[in-house]
């Protein structure tokens, strides 16, 4: 699956990108931000992570400029095991390309995917130490719940609280919430 945005080309992730990947997600600072990666991030990793198989209903997309295809992060969206009525969005936007608001564009082209795929709840979390990405979520559209729990972070070697959030699709404008998104950014 593909995704044009307006700076912004979404697709999926091939064993050839593992390079990009690697440049991109090999930072201490991004890696901290999340809860699966682990640190260090080593070649090896990002073999892995390119090589893992594609689950149409789950995509994970590599975030590329439209501009010139320099790999900017990855975004995808994920099962959640204890819950079968929502999916989790998770994210990662590589260092060089922080504040210039690609997670948010990238995070609205995603939402406006979820519904063609059956998804109608979406949840997402950020480390408290990580507030950007809360700014990210709120200018999606996701709401907080409320709940902070202590989440495990591989990068980190440990747990540290998450902010929970989440947004209901059931019934949106998938276009008007990617360009109020974008506006937004």
């Amino acid at each position: 699956m593909f995704h044009r945005s307006d700076r912004l080309l979404l697709r999926p992730i091939w064993p050839e990108d593992w390079q990009g990947v690697l440049a991109g997600i090999s930072d201490e600072g991004v890696v901290r931000n999340l809860a699966r990666a682990p640190w260090p991030y080593v070649a090896e990793d990002a073999r892995e992570f390119v090589s893992l198989p594609i689950e149409p209903k789950f995509p994970r997309f590599l975030i590329t400029r439209a501009s010139d295809s320099e790999v900017v992060g990855c975004i995808g969206i994920d099962p959640l095991d204890d819950r079968s009525d929502a999916v989790e969005l998770g994210y990662w936007i590589a260092r060089p390309f922080w504040g210039q608001g690609f997670a948010t564009e990238a995070g609205a082209a995603v939402l406006a995917i979820a519904p063609t795929l059956g998804h109608e709840t979406v949840v997402a979390s950020h480390f408290l130490d990580n507030p950007a990405s809360g700014t990210v979520l709120r200018k999606l559209g996701f709401a907080p719940t409320g709940r902070v729990v202590e989440r495990h972070s591989c990068g980190r070697g440990a747990k540290a609280p998450t902010a929970e959030y989440e947004i209901s699709l059931a019934g949106r404008d998938a276009v008007h919430m990617t360009v109020a998104a974008i506006q937004a950014a």
